[in-house]
């Protein structure tokens, strides 16, 4: 639990801070030596001194535990300790080609008040590698028990691969994004959650939990959970970033988005809605702006299993495509949507599925509210149906063991699953080979350990 509330005012200072009379001597000794001597200027060593301040640091007890709080701008490599937990104090941003490294087991909180994010800047990174057994968690400041989604701002990382909006600007004053680099890297996130994230900053606007903007597949994603996030979980703005074992649960709005031209990769996703309020399991868009912009949306994702919530209200559709994106999607299991399964959605996209570039194939769809394979609203002139049925999918029930539990979820595949052969993946060093369809192996279940499910 953490309260900073009821913090004592007792702090001590860290950094550069922590010897802050001992620097004004000194620079007040260089100054009178320099006027003295009647030559040289302190302009450029004074605006040095200032950028080097600008992050502050503070140490206030807990409890009888030490918290760091973070504020400002980060513009020198910086390590986050797993001796300490920390907070971040409105926007913390990590700029200047800087890194921050995060060590297994830290704690990272989002303080309420001052709606903390943490941004992550084009061309600097963020290495957070944690384990199965001391994942990273990025969460609320509430006290346990008293957490909910939207209570702060979330992790968003900026990099410079193409997109096909150019070099623009990221929700919120969240900094520039895109460039010409696909390979860029932005670091690492293994064995991160995020949760409770997507605070309000505009009526009707919130921030995503992870907001991958123009990121590059040089950055590894691997083991990620966005958790109770108030819009999106995770969603990509152009960009080559590949994701490797990322589930989302209870996020209230699309739990997996993407648009202007991501092209990256994905393998064993998972997503898990709760009813009470959520959109989308995917959303993919090209461009609203434009649907014929390039890069083309055209992501290539294996082994992915979609939960909805069939005891409602909410919960939309399994797989919205739409605004000409394209795609490879394969050996999915799409369930429990109250609207449908699949649908593929105006005339830019059914000429993507027709000319053979948005393909959804070897994948099992079940007990979608409205059907399997249908138009959310009216028939826009496609056949779903149609075109999954020349795709390998099948209607039948994959027996997941346990995947509406809110508590305790399983989504391990039944017998029922093997009625679909899985297509093999690329062999280009990304994907793994699997003899499975769905997200989550039957004799693997990675999505135990370090996730949660607490909703508070």
């Amino acid at each position: 639990m953490l309260n900073v509330g009821s913090a004592p005012t007792s702090t001590e200072r860290r950094g550069l801070y922590q010897n802050w009379l001992f620097l004004l001597m000194a620079i007040f000794t260089v100054g009178l030596a320099l006027a003295y001597v009647g030559c040289g200027s302190d302009e450029e060593d004074t605006e040095e001194t200032e950028e080097a301040l600008v992050l502050e640091e503070t140490v206030i007890d807990v409890d009888g535990h030490q918290v760091v709080v973070l504020e400002g701008r980060l513009n020198a490599d910086k390590t986050l300790s797993a001796a300490y937990d920390y907070l971040l104090r409105g926007a913390v941003f990590v700029e200047g080609g800087a890194t921050l490294t995060i060590e297994p087991g830290v704690q990272v909180y989002g303080e309420q008040a001052t709606n903390g994010t943490l941004i992550i800047a084009r061309g600097s990174k963020i290495m957070a590698e944690g384990t199965a057994s001391a994942p990273i968690v990025m969460s609320s400041d509430a006290a346990i028990g008293s957490r909910a989604r939207g209570q702060w701002g979330g992790l968003i990382v900026n990099g410079s691969a193409p997109t096909n909006q150019g070099i623009t600007f990221g929700e919120g004053d969240t900094g520039a994004f895109g460039g010409n680099n696909p390979a860029d890297s932005s670091g690492v996130l293994r064995y991160v959650r995020v949760e409770y994230a997507g605070i309000e900053f505009s009526p009707d606007n919130e921030l995503n939990g992870i907001a991958f903007q123009g990121v590059g597949s040089g950055t590894v994603v691997d083991h990620v959970q966005v958790h109770m996030n108030q819009d999106d979980g995770v969603e990509m703005f152009g960009g080559t970033v590949n994701l490797k074992y990322v589930m989302v649960t209870g996020a209230r709005d699309d739990s997996f988005d993407w648009t202007d031209g991501w092209t990256g990769k994905a393998q064993f996703l998972v997503v898990q809605q709760y009813g009470d309020d959520a959109d989308n399991g995917f959303e993919v868009d090209n461009s609203s702006k434009d649907n014929e912009a390039t890069p083309r949306s055209d992501a290539t994702i294996y082994n992915a299993t979609l939960v909805g919530d069939p005891a409602g209200p909410e919960s939309d559709n399994g797989m919205l495509i739409r605004e000409g994106a394209a795609g490879t999607f394969a050996n999915f299991i799409v369930t429990g949507f109250n609207k449908v399964g699949l649908d593929i959605n105006n005339e830019a996209t059914h000429a993507q599925a027709d000319s053979g570039k948005l393909v959804v194939k070897n994948s099992i769809f079940f007990e979608n509210g409205k059907g399997n394979f249908s138009d959310e609203k009216d028939d826009d002139g496609f056949d779903e149906a149609d075109f999954a049925s020349k795709n390998g999918n099948k209607e039948t029930d994959p027996g997941l063991v346990d995947p509406f539990n809110k508590s305790a979820p399983n989504f391990t595949p039944g017998a029922g699953a093997k009625v679909v052969s899985p297509a093999p993946p690329p062999a280009d060093g990304f994907f793994e080979q699997v003899d499975f369809v769905g997200g989550v192996s039957p004799s693997n279940n990675w999505t135990t350990g370090w996730t949660t499910s607490a909703q508070r």
